[in-house]
């Protein structure tokens, strides 16, 4: 096959354009976090990971701009050689502080954070084991491991039990799971998954990307959510979220901070967090410290629209934090939905496999501590009268 073979074989996505019925790469002419506009109509918006509503905070705005006018716009190299600031070490320490371990290390993305520590700290003879719906960077990380790599069934616990009966006592075991699913909105069980961890002597690694700012003590993450951080031994988290920036971190023992540092190609080979990112993520972590109600609001906003659904007819899953799936089916009947609530003002996204099981795809909506409950209520009016429309509820 001569190499863009496969591009011009590749139709799929212009069929769906020519439709009108493409949700990809949709641009937003403008955001205020709840609300976008899109060819001049605004859209409520209940597709973001905003959990906290705080790319609008005037305090993370104006650090952000701060930093520009002090560092510029970019460090020009890598952490490993000329682009560590003195920012880049603050934010490590206060991020190790905030979670409960000894150091963090900060990467360029979420994305470059999975790859690199799990392509640095899995060898040739090790293993990983990672729960079937871990996201994409998880399982990348793994097939750029030199070790092997083993699965287990969603959040089945004796289904990870047999995957690390399988391993060798003297191999090198990491277990990585997912704190909370991006497209179920549900938590893993670490409670239960920390003594097979224990009775087989793996290392643990929790990708809270979703947990942090959302779950805990003033959204310290899952593992402070089920009082259990000193039993999980890393702790993944993502800027692009709840801390309304750009950018990733993994925290730990030092031991293992300090080998990840001279080992995760993504980190070294990778220009640095430019310090607007940098003073953005710090700037929310002392808001996530000085407004706890943010993330109380948040939380309780998200119960009141599950409840809301599940009254209407409609199954959000397992879901128990502010991402709430609206599982829908085939593929087909999940995208007539999507076209019809943005055509009457409200923004989702659509999560068809391979992104999900077959037969289970959705509507992934999230919401923000910043909605308002006149948005939300318009939200709920338009759920009915859509699904009614469409013949799904």
């Amino acid at each position: 096959m001569e190499l863009y073979e496969k591009c011009s074989q590749f139709t799929i996505a212009r069929e769906a354009m020519e439709l009108g019925y493409y949700p990809y790469f949709i641009p937003l002419s403008d955001t205020e976090g709840t609300e976008v506009t899109i060819d001049g109509r605004k859209l409520i918006m209940i597709g973001s990971n905003n959990y906290l509503g705080l790319t609008t905070h005037p305090k993370v705005r104006e650090a952000a701009i701060e930093a520009v006018r002090k560092y510029g716009t970019s460090c020009t190299g890598s952490r490993f050689l000329n682009g560590t600031l003195a920012i880049h070490k603050q934010l490590e320490q206060e991020l190790a502080d905030f979670v409960g371990k000894e150091a963090a290390l900060v990467f360029s993305t979420g994305y470059q954070t999975n790859v690199g520590t799990i392509s640095a700290l899995v060898g040739r003879d090790d293993v990983v084991i990672t729960d079937k719906d871990d996201h994409a960077s998880i399982v990348d990380g793994c097939r750029l491991s030199l070790g092997k790599m083993l699965r287990f069934r969603h959040n089945d616990v004796d289904s990870l039990e047999r995957a690390l009966a399988k391993c060798r006592p003297d191999q090198g075991k990491l277990v990585v799971v997912d704190g909370v699913f991006s497209m179920g909105g549900d938590i893993a069980p670490l409670p239960e998954i920390i003594p097979l961890c224990k009775k087989y002597d793996a290392r643990l690694m929790v990708d809270d990307a979703h947990s942090i700012g959302v779950l805990g003590k003033n959204g310290c993450g899952t593992a402070s959510h089920f009082g259990i951080t000193d039993d999980v031994d890393l702790i993944m988290g993502t800027f692009s979220k709840s801390f309304a920036s750009l950018g990733g971190f993994i925290a730990g023992e030092e031991l293992a901070i300090h080998y990840i540092q001279h080992h995760a190609r993504s980190l070294i080979f990778s220009a640095a967090m430019p310090a607007a990112s940098v003073a953005a993520c710090l700037a929310a972590l002392d808001v996530m410290h000085t407004d706890p109600d943010r993330r109380k609001r948040l939380m309780a906003l998200a119960d009141r629209m599950r409840k809301a659904f599940q009254e209407l007819g409609y199954d959000t899953g397992l879901s128990e934090t502010p991402i709430i799936p609206i599982i829908i089916g085939d593929d087909i009947p999940t995208v007539m939905m999507w076209k019809a609530l943005f055509e009457a003002g409200v923004y989702t996204n659509p999560v068809i496999p391979p992104a999900v099981p077959p037969s289970k795809s959705r509507l992934r909506t999230s919401y923000m501590a910043t909605h308002t409950d006149e948005q939300m209520d318009r939200v709920l009016t338009l759920f009915e009268q859509v699904g009614r429309k469409v013949g799904f509820i």
